[in-house]
């Protein structure tokens, strides 16, 4: 009697449960001052395509590269260089290797971290930040060199992408 008893209100308390979904906003962890939009944490789909452009940039597979880069990507390099489309990235890794090989540099590097963020969409048409995700990684070489980067992710393609190198804390 007991069992019966105690499965009629553990079924009670299960069949009162609400499992209507939430039209909350997603909570966000962040802002954009300029455009008044907030961050919150984006997917691992856009973590995922910036894993895909190291892999083919440290192997140098510049046919795969050039398949993740927009045609009217625009990037900039740590050194003051700006890329134009995928083309144009891929001439400026390659003079980058040659030059790094023959300083006698290893072309080699660790990412040592990597997250992805996205921006709430803007009131302003003309806004270009809100339709992928943006990609903050965090690269240390074989010569102890430090590259922080952030790459903007629209529909599984590089976008934009930005470079600043520094060396190691001391």
């Amino acid at each position: 009697m007991k069992q019966i008893i105690y499965t009629v209100l553990a079924l009670i308390f299960i069949s009162c449960q609400n499992n209507v979904p939430c039209d909350c906003d997603e909570p966000s962890n962040g802002f954009v001052q300029r455009t008044g939009q907030t961050i919150s944490i984006g997917g691992d789909q856009s973590v995922d395509v910036v894993k895909k452009i190291d892999n083919a940039w440290i192997n140098r597979d510049y046919e795969t590269l050039k398949s993740l880069v927009s045609s009217d990507a625009t990037l900039y390099h740590d050194d003051g260089r700006v890329s134009n489309g995928p083309e144009e990235f891929v001439k400026a890794i390659e003079d980058d290797y040659i030059q790094n090989t023959a300083e006698g540099k290893e072309w080699s590097w660790v990412m040592d971290f990597a997250f992805s963020i996205k921006v709430s969409k803007s009131e302003d048409p003309n806004e270009w930040n809100d339709d992928g995700e943006w990609v903050s990684a965090r690269f240390t070489t074989a010569s102890d060199e430090i590259y922080e980067e952030w790459y903007y992710i629209v529909d599984g393609k590089l976008q934009w992408w930005g470079s600043a190198k520094r060396g190691l804390y001391q």
